[in-house]
This record gives C-alpha cells, structure tokens and sequence, in this order.
C-alpha cells in the first residue's frame, strides 16, 4: 500500500508544514545576516512610500508589517518568505483539484513543483520575485472561477482586480499573467463567442485600476525611475541586432535546464509518453493561457526588444506547470510505479535543503555572511561617543545602510538623502564609509 492510499488532505498539510519547518529553520541556523533582497526590503519599509527607486511597493510593505510584529529576527523573513510560497502551493492544490477532478493527481502535481529550484532553493530570500507567488495563484483561481461559471459572480471580479493590483504592485512582470488572462477572455468574447460579454468584467479592470492610482501618481513624482531601472537591467540601453537572438536563445536554453529534473519526475509517473492536445478542450486552453501563453510573451519581448530576461524573474511563471503536465498525461499515469516517483519526490525535497546547508555553510564570501548586527553595534558606539539621543535615520545605498536600518535598535529610516540634503535638514550626523547616519 502506496502513501496515496491515505488521507490527501493531511499528506498535503504534512508536506506544507514540512516545507515551512525546513526552509525557516535551515537559512536561519546556517545564514549569519539576511539575503541582501530581505534586507532592501526592510529598508523600503522603514520608510514605506508608494515606489521605490527598483520596485513597487509591495514587498516592502510585508516586510515591514513583520518587522513591527517580530523586529530585528532573522527567522521571522524566512518565515514570511514560506508563508509565501504555502499560500501560493495551497491554490495551486485547490485549482488542481477542480480541473482534475482527482485529489491524488491534485497532490501530484503540486509535489511536481519541489523539482522546480525557484520553489525551494531560492525561496528563503523574500523579495519581489517570491512576493508575487500567493497572488499568481490567487489570480489564476479566481479567474478559472469566472472562466468555468455560467453566471459570473461579482466577488470574483474583485478578487482578480484586488489580487492582481497587489501581483502588479509586487512587481510589473505580473503584467505578463494578466495580459495573458485578458487576451484569453478577449478571445473567447470576440472570436469563439463561447462566453458572453458581461459588464462585470469592468469590475475586474476598476479594481485594478483604482489600486494602482497612487502607485501612477508616485511613478510621475519620481520621474518613472523604478520603470528606468527595469529598463537598466534588461540591458535594452545596449542597442545591438545580435541581442534578439542571442538574448532569446540563452533565455530558452535556460528555461530547459531549470525544468530537467521536474521533466524527471513526470517521466518516473508514466507509463508510456503519449499525449493528444485538444485545444477545443475548455480546461486544456485555460491551462495553457496561463502556464504557456506568459512565458512566450516574455520570450517574444525578448525577441522584438533584445532584452535581457534574468533567470529569477521567471519564478512565478512555473506555479501550474504540475497541473498541465498532470493534465495533458493524466490517462498515462502508472500508479504501479507511485513509489518510484515519491522516493525521487522525497530525495529531491531533502536534497535542496542540503545543498543549501552546504553552500551556506561552506562559501564564506556571501552576502549572508555579512557582519550586520557587529558592524551595527560599532556604528552605535561612535555615535554614542558624540550624541546622547537616538539614530533617527541613515542615508547609503540600501544594503549597507539598510543593515544598519535594520540591525540597530532604534530602527532609523532608511533616506535617500544626498549629502547637501542632509546638511539642510540635520546638524548632528556623522558619515561612515559612504554612510550617514544622523537626527532630524
């Protein structure tokens, strides 16, 4: 008798609980200092605005709230970083069940995504990429919900503006999922005529809109400059034709390494590889709009702008590729061979953990390894020297200022003052290697 043979509900909360243990516990025994995205984060959130000089606000924003609850405890970020990605696995789970229409092959392919490395490795470094996860799925489920209903309801017309106003203000690549859902509807509207306009729909798009106006009227104050740093580091400024080739191919080549050993996995479940799409099939075209269609507009904009696609922006782009695959092989699955697939399941669920012990452990050059919380406690030495009262804010780039921001006691607010501003605006401040730190 195979474990599927049990009770799904609790296997799926053991597994859960399970990865929540091992990814807190792990990075907070074997990192010295928090991932330097952890720690931009906390900086933006000392000083919570509706932008920030590279990204939306949302990450921040979640940073802080757990700041407030825990300070300065580096297993509370790794903490929130899973409490991330299980929200996002549980939806993945719960959508799984309703197009499958089978809990064990729900499991399945949720197990199917531990193969996937942007879903253990990287997870313990909260930022933007990870931020996105829970409304990636939230998004996509609420969205099936208007797709599959004969009657659209208007809470889920909320839902999908709410969760994909905050997807969009976590990062603006979450544009690339909710391009993919309007082109879908717009399809099915216009063209199929399979499902019939309804004026709930601008529900969707008001939402959305109405929660994105501050964030417009930040971008304008700010000269679009987080819009300018995507730009940066997508390297379009280099104006070269071998770019949207090159480009386009190493971003392919990429994609295929990473999915090996998820490819693996669902070559240990079958019986034979045969498949047959139907793309008349109502549950097959929503799962490839969302799981197909976003990766290759990102790889079409890689082509027509010869941008550069960084390989972790693609983190959220692979949350339903369990369920496509389970889908599409569903008829070809060898329950005979269950236990095979669990053992690699199992290795493959320890064995990044490991790997990340190791490297955490045996590289000392990392950003994890910086003396935060020592360099913090020196910086609060010469300034007790000179003044009495409490650092109010610290000035510098993010992450060497925003350790200090975080580490020291009275929590200043990370500025992005210039020197000259802060000769206007303070008398006490001292600067440190490129640092300031001082009171309004």
């Amino acid at each position: 008798m195979n474990v599927l043979n049990r009770n799904i509900n609790n296997i799926f909360l053991i597994f859960l609980f399970s990865h929540l243990i091992i990814w807190t516990i792990i990075p907070s025994l074997t990192n010295k200092n928090l991932p330097l995205d952890t720690i931009e984060a906390l900086a933006w959130g000392s000083n919570l605005d509706w932008g920030f000089n590279k990204h939306p606000p949302m990450s921040a924003f979640f940073s802080e709230i757990f700041f407030q609850i825990f300070g300065s405890q580096d297993w509370a970020y790794y903490l929130l970083s899973q409490i991330f990605v299980l929200i996002a696995f549980y939806y993945v789970f719960k959508f799984a069940n309703e197009i499958l229409e089978n809990i064990k092959l729900a499991l399945l392919s949720v197990f199917l995504l531990v193969s996937i490395y942007f879903y253990n490795f990287t997870t313990p470094e909260f930022n933007v990429n990870v931020c996105q996860l829970p409304f990636w799925s939230l998004v996509v489920y609420f969205s099936w919900k208007i797709y599959s209903s004969k009657e659209i309801k208007f809470s889920d017309c909320f839902l999908v503006g709410l969760f994909g106003a905050l997807g969009f203000l976590s990062k603006y690549l979450f544009l690339y999922l909710l391009a993919s859902i309007f082109l879908l509807f717009f399809y099915l509207i216009f063209f199929q005529k399979r499902k019939k306009f309804d004026f709930k729909y601008f529900v969707i798009i008001e939402v959305f809109l109405v929660l994105l106006v501050p964030h417009f009227i930040w971008l304008y104050q700010n000269d679009f400059i987080t819009i300018l740093y995507g730009i940066k580091r997508t390297g379009l400024e280099e104006s070269d034709i071998f770019n949207h080739i090159y480009y386009p191919i190493m971003f392919l080549i990429k994609q295929l390494g990473i999915l090996v050993p998820f490819f693996f996995l669902i070559f240990l479940l079958l019986k034979k590889i045969k498949f047959k799409l139907n793309f008349k099939d109502k549950k097959l075209f929503f799962l490839i709009t969302i799981s197909i269609l976003p990766i290759l507009l990102m790889l079409l904009t890689s082509i027509i702008t010869g941008s550069k696609v960084r390989t972790m922006w693609m983190t959220p782009f692979y949350l339903f590729f369990g369920v496509l695959f389970i889908y599409i092989f569903k008829l070809q699955i060898n329950f005979k061979k269950i236990n095979t697939f669990l053992y690699s399941f199992l290795f493959l669920f320890f064995l990044s953990p490991a790997l990340y012990s190791y490297v955490s452990i045996s590289q000392t050059e990392k950003r994890t390894d910086y003396p935060g919380k020592e360099i913090a406690n020196k910086t609060q030495k010469i300034w007790s020297q000179d003044f009495e009262k409490e650092i109010q804010f610290v000035t510098g780039d993010e992450w060497k200022a925003g350790n200090l921001s975080y580490h020291l006691k009275s929590r200043p607010v990370w500025e992005g003052f210039s020197i000259d501003e802060i000769l206007k605006k303070s008398s006490q401040f001292i600067c440190i290697d490129e640092i300031c730190l001082g009171r309004y």
